[in-house]
């Protein structure tokens, strides 16, 4: 199913909300200008659990310095089926939430939404040296303050009945409690399939990221092989 648009119209315009996809846009297209120096950028500004971890346990870094990619993750993305949809969602949805907390109250709750998502990747999987990137931690505390403050909203929705697809407006809570089950169950595929010294999270939470191997090559992420050989670019998802 793909939300189109919803029955419940903001009444401001949605500042944050597109400053925010403005945001993300631009930090993916700075991104595909890097070339070969993406898998470097990706490892030094996505968050690799381990770092984290020694500068905790071992003082190796500040501390301030290897959580920055906590907040700066949740602004990357892997791919551009990963940037499409999370900006889809927050476009759709995210005006609303918006227009109904104000502005600064909706910004600390995306943030901190990225945030919380950030961390429960980093408890679940410490040890990993695999960057996790991606805004879906965010999403998802935008998507679920929208079902709590609309949860009678209704969604305008392409449904295919293949080979053909009907518009339906179906309820909000119907649509995105779909689409938290559907990051439920690709978290947990990806913990059930994920290859030794992957990252380990994936069926813990709703948001998903997208982990990406600083080995890798410059046209994606989530590569599975050891540094110097080539690897072809798969998705994985693993949770926030």
């Amino acid at each position: 199913m793909i939300p189109l648009r919803d029955e419940n119209p903001a009444e401001s315009p949605p500042i944050i909300t597109r400053l925010l996809i403005a945001l993300n846009c631009a930090a993916f297209l700075y991104e595909l200008s890097l070339g070969p120096a993406l898998r470097s950028f990706m490892f030094e500004w996505g968050l690799v659990p381990v770092r984290l971890s020694l500068a905790l346990e071992r003082g190796v870094q500040p501390a301030i310095e290897a959580g920055t990619p906590l907040f700066t993750s949740m602004f990357l993305h892997g791919g551009w089926m990963h940037l499409i949809g999370n900006m889809w969602y927050l476009a759709i949805f995210g005006d609303n939430v918006e227009d109904r907390l104000g502005k600064l109250r909706y910004l600390l709750l995306y943030l901190g939404s990225g945030l919380a998502g950030g961390l429960l990747h980093y408890f679940v999987n410490a040890s990993s040296r695999v960057p996790a990137v991606g805004a879906s931690g965010a999403i998802a505390g935008v998507l679920g303050a929208y079902v709590l403050v609309f949860p009678g909203a209704r969604i305008i929705t392409l449904v295919p009945f293949f080979p053909f697809f009907q518009l339906m407006a179906l309820p909000a809570i119907v649509v995105l409690g779909l689409w938290f089950l559907y990051q439920f169950f690709s978290g947990a595929l990806a913990l059930a399939y994920a290859p030794a010294g992957a990252s380990r999270g994936g069926g813990t939470s709703a948001a998903s990221r997208w982990v990406c191997s600083p080995w890798a090559s410059s046209e994606g992420c989530a590569g599975r092989h050891a540094p110097g050989s080539s690897t072809a670019c798969r998705r994985r998802v693993a949770a926030r």
